[in-house]
């Protein structure tokens, strides 16, 4: 657990850095050995891309640096609970582990693709729940304020 908070900081960091380029703060950290192979956020604005989520985009940039699609023995670090898309992502990816933070009644995967993940990844929800759920709310209040 205490490894556990210590990369959700870091996953909380990529959200902050979301937050102030307009993106929606979700930050992800992927985890190998103690290692941090990837770490990002949403950029789905950035690149005009829907699919540009933080766990799409640190998938990609950890296969990219193991030289592999495959990222077994894997920890994925999430603010948030991924949607469908990103889940399966993870399953295909054989990512061993996903840890996340704040759960997403509306678009999350338990809601609406609870069997996607692959059936060997553990599961850990709540880690720093109420920082990411925080910080999302923040964002959306300030977002409602302008519009």
């Amino acid at each position: 657990m205490p490894d556990d908070i210590f990369y959700m900081k870091k996953a909380l960091d990529e959200a902050k850095e979301a937050y102030q380029e307009g993106e929606i703060p979700v930050g992800a950290v992927i985890v190998c050995k103690d290692r941090i192979l990837a770490r990002t956020h949403n950029l789905t604005e950035k690149l005009i891309d829907v699919t540009a989520h933080a766990e799409m985009q640190a998938i990609t940039a950890a296969a990219n640096g193991i030289g592999g699609k495959y990222l077994e023995d894997c920890t994925l670090y999430v603010t948030l609970e991924p949607c469908p898309m990103c889940a399966s992502a993870i399953g295909w990816a054989h990512i061993s582990r996903l840890v996340y933070g704040a759960p997403d009644p509306k678009h999350g995967y338990t809601t609406f693709a609870p069997q996607v993940l692959h059936p060997k990844t553990e599961v850990t929800s709540g880690i720093m729940e109420e920082e990411a759920s925080e910080l999302l709310k923040s964002f959306f209040k300030e977002r409602r304020q302008q519009a």
